[in-house]
């Protein structure tokens, strides 16, 4: 199995295709796009590894944005004591929700390529439910 290892947003990842990340908010991106990563620490799989020194040139990873959002509030909470003195703030973090589709070498080669993914349709769920139902039932 192909992974790499990415740097955005200050942070670093190791990523396989197929998986679903969630990152730092990308900026000017909206939903259903391509974004393509070009800072590759290293990439490789269970037999060889290749590590760029600080990136490797021509290396590259290919996502989709699934998703932009914001995290649960975090309660920033101070208190002095004895001096009546406090105060209560709150922050949410943007994140961008992501998932990787492809990982490519530094000589352009695909390493590994996520499957296509495929929604259900309503119909299909109605009809899967219903059969469930009549197994439970006998």
């Amino acid at each position: 199995m192909s992974y790499a290892i990415i740097q955005t947003g200050g942070k670093q990842y190791k990523v396989k295709a197929g998986e679903i990340l969630k990152i730092e908010r990308l900026e000017d991106s909206k939903l259903e796009t391509k974004i393509e990563f070009k800072e590759i620490l290293a990439y490789g799989d269970d037999k060889s590894i290749e590590v760029g020194s600080p990136t490797v040139e021509g290396a590259k990873v290919e996502a989709d944005l699934v998703e932009n959002g914001k995290n649960r509030t975090i309660l920033i909470f101070k208190k002095r004591r004895r001096q009546n003195s406090r105060r209560k703030n709150g922050h949410r973090q943007q994140y961008s929700l992501i998932r990787i589709s492809k990982i490519f070498s530094k000589d352009g080669k695909i390493l590994s390529e996520a499957e296509k993914m495929i929604k259900p349709t309503k119909k299909i769920e109605k009809v899967e439910a219903k059969a469930e139902a009549e197994a439970v039932n006998k």
